[in-house]
């Protein structure tokens, strides 16, 4: 008997061959594959340690996963994909975060799976169809990806980051702007700082894009960012490792000035990478080319 962590252990009754009992192997012993296996039990959600008798039989991964795009085709006879446990997040939530994090500490599924002890069948399966993984095998992956396994589950989604508790000894250090524009480049989600129609200062995210050293955003005329055109506005991204305690940030500050050329409006839009979160028509490109680039990063005072 050989078995990969995300099979299946199936204990049958050797009268009827009917299923008496079933669990996820979340821990092998050996690296063949051989017993003994730790077992999360579906019953119980207990783990323990199980010597297979001749009772037991494997059920592979892939089978699953054939269950799965036989459920999600309408096939005659396929068992419907089981629902998520209350209280907790879509399992397919739980795959996407899996491969965010996974990209984005440029790891490889292959990488990724040897370092988590799990077959690669097994993590393609997380990533692609909706899973719930066991505990063990979201504490291994967390730990490979850098953060935790309530994150990976989505919690905390609704609450601002940075909670944990500081580093014993951290050192907050400036960075210098090469560093500044790598941390900044490409695209993703920053704040920028204005003075609203109504004369008040205002904060807002957005998505944003890095061209030709130029810091570029959607928005729409009467929207708070429209407001920054034609002034000099601060704007920020930063990141915030929750699992390390550890974190960086990055602030530019420069004119921001609306893209009106037509070449270059559609050069903006071809090259964008992503859309708006918050959706609607946001045709309106603002770009802010920055005089100022300063950043800080919290590490351990060792390194």
């Amino acid at each position: 008997m050989r078995a990969h962590l995300g099979d299946q252990l199936v204990i049958e009754s050797t009268t009827t061959g009917a299923t008496r009992r079933d669990g996820e192997i979340v821990g092998l012993h050996h690296e063949d594959g051989t017993p003994p296996y730790d077992v999360r039990w579906s019953d119980t959600d207990e783990v323990t340690l199980v010597f297979p008798g001749p009772d037991a039989r494997i059920r592979p991964v892939e089978h699953h996963r054939r269950a799965a795009s036989a459920s999600d085709l309408g096939e005659a006879g396929a068992v419907p994909a089981a629902a998520p446990p209350t209280g907790t997040s879509n399992p397919g939530d739980i795959g996407r975060r899996v491969a965010v994090a996974r990209a984005r500490r440029g790891l490889s599924r292959e990488e990724t799976a040897h370092r988590a002890r799990m077959s690669l069948g097994y993590l393609a399966y997380l990533e692609e169809q909706p899973a719930d993984p066991s505990v063990a095998t979201l504490i291994r992956m967390a730990d490979v990806l850098g953060t935790t396994a309530a994150v990976l589950r989505g919690g905390g989604m609704d609450l601002p980051p940075g909670q944990g508790q500081a580093l014993l000894r951290p050192q907050l250090r400036d960075m210098g702007p090469e560093e500044c524009r790598h941390l900044l480049s490409s695209h993703g989600v920053g704040r920028i700082a204005v003075m609203a129609s109504d004369g008040r200062p205002a904060v807002v995210p957005v998505n944003y894009e890095v061209v030709d050293d130029a810091i570029v955003l959607r928005t729409a005329p009467g929207h708070v960012p429209a407001a920054a055109v034609g002034t000099e506005v601060a704007f920020e991204v930063d990141h915030v490792d929750e699992a390390m305690s550890q974190g960086w940030s990055v602030l530019a500050v420069g004119l921001a000035e609306a893209v009106t050329d037509p070449d270059a409006v559609r050069t903006l839009a071809r090259r964008a990478h992503s859309t708006p979160w918050p959706g609607g028509d946001r045709e309106m490109w603002v770009s802010i080319r920055p005089e100022s680039l300063t950043g800080r990063r919290i590490v351990p005072a060792d390194q």
